[in-house]
């Protein structure tokens, strides 16, 4: 469930199962056990946590079932005292969660292996491997930051990493199999070198040396982090693709302080201008957060309007959601959750409209794109470099493969058809 970062560690917890003899199985067929990989960036992740529990559990009586990562660090006494649950991990143990399932004898009342937020000190190397075309690398976990808003840095623990010769080697193994796109993610993935006292650049400058794998993206970075070295390293290299993910999470100033954000608008809007001049077709993706305490209409006007003059390719949008624990629970000016709804629209309009003007102007150009293996309606899809999505008849031989291919037309989903002339 949750990030990118949760999918590459639930794919080495499967092939660490798989290589012990289990066989990975759908998620609605009969199964002997089941490992839920929790978020708890919200409180309806939470929610759908416990709704996941008790549907395996009515399926599957006899199975036993564990559950792991930030929901379970969090609140494991809650977790443990679901019916069906036999095991709790909390983010520190993730790594040994295979034991502690394999060991389990006969049915008793759940064991928790959670820690103080202190001790949250492991870090459990991951990668993802055989569910896409692209692998997800895992190369920071933690967070110092603790924004107002989130309990991140609760769940994971401080700013870790492993070293950037490990780094390599994974994406070394990811090459091996077969893989051709990376995708770099982390809890705060620039912040990376904290431990080993590396640099986050110098990693990117590692990974575009390892044979094998043709592209990278990175999956976010704050903006505060994303220098003008990493992103002229960007440029300059053939492997990172021109696509940034940068969080913004509010478009006006006051409300990023109460945020605790490390950045203002106009540094934000500085970062943004620098891609550009360097890569005009970049994708930019966004993080907004709406409803924060004390968000008025005219703060978010501010946001809208700040949005509509950085003109970013995609909209991730939230409605806030209140987390036990954090400062902003004590905040006054609580925005009714009906008016969150009506911002939360109107930048879901607002994003249509962007987005679909930024894949538009591709139409009728030439792009490089990595197929993907999932057939749809006789149908394969891929992303080009700039992360537009692109459809093309079926063609086996084509999947894993980097085709050249014309932009011919985008349907109402922003989809572009594509024909393949290389």
């Amino acid at each position: 469930m949750g990030c990118k970062l949760n999918f590459s560690e639930t794919s080495t917890l499967a092939r660490e199962f798989e290589r012990g003899g289990f066989v990975r199985v759908a998620a609605d067929a009969p199964t002997d056990i089941a490992v839920i990989n929790s978020c708890s960036v919200t409180e309806h992740a939470d929610k759908k946590c416990r709704n996941i529990i008790r549907k395996i559990h009515r399926r599957n009586p006899e199975a036993i079932i564990a559950v792991t990562g930030c929901y379970a660090q969090l609140k494991p006494h809650e977790i443990a005292a679901i019916d069906g649950v036999d095991i709790v991990l909390g983010n520190n143990d993730k790594g040994d969660l295979y034991k502690r399932v394999v060991e389990l004898s006969g049915k008793r009342a759940a064991s928790v292996y959670c820690c103080d937020v202190s001790e949250l000190t492991r870090f459990f190397a991951a990668f993802s491997s055989g569910d896409r075309t692209r692998a997800f690398l895992k190369v920071q976990d933690g967070c110092d930051y603790k924004c107002a808003y989130c309990t991140i840095h609760y769940a994971r623990g401080a700013s870790r990493n492993i070293s950037i010769a490990e780094v390599v080697a994974q994406a070394r193994q990811i090459a091996a199999g077969g893989q051709k796109e990376i995708v770099i993610t982390g809890v705060n993935t620039g912040d990376f070198g904290r431990t080993t006292g590396e640099r986050f650049v110098d990693l990117l400058r590692a990974l575009n040396d390892v044979d094998g794998i043709e592209r990278y993206r990175i999956s976010s970075i704050e903006p505060n982090l994303l220098t003008d070295e990493i992103i002229e390293f960007c440029a300059e290299s053939p492997k990172f693709q021109p696509h940034f993910h940068i969080p913004l999470q509010s478009g006006s100033d006051r409300i990023l302080g109460l945020m605790r954000r490390r950045y203002t608008t106009a540094k934000y809007a500085d970062r943004i201008a620098k891609i550009r001049s360097l890569m005009p077709d970049a994708f930019i993706g966004i993080d907004v957060i709406v409803g924060f305490p004390g968000e008025d209409d005219a703060e978010f006007a501010r946001t809208y309007d700040f949005l509509s003059e950085i003109r970013p390719s995609f909209l991730h949008i939230f409605p806030f959601s209140e987390r036990p624990g954090t400062p902003a629970v004590d905040m006054p000016g609580k925005v009714r959750p009906s008016v969150a709804t009506e911002r939360v629209k109107a930048l879901e309009t607002l994003c249509e409209r962007l987005h679909g003007e930024f894949c538009g102007r591709y139409v009728g150009s030439e792009a490089n794109v990595l197929f993907e293996s999932t057939m749809h309606g006789g149908l394969m899809f891929g992303y080009t470099e700039n992360y537009l999505r692109v459809c093309a008849p079926y063609d086996r031989s084509r999947i894993n493969d980097i085709c050249r291919v014309r932009l011919l037309e985008m349907n109402e989903n922003h989809d572009i058809t594509a024909e393949i002339i290389g």
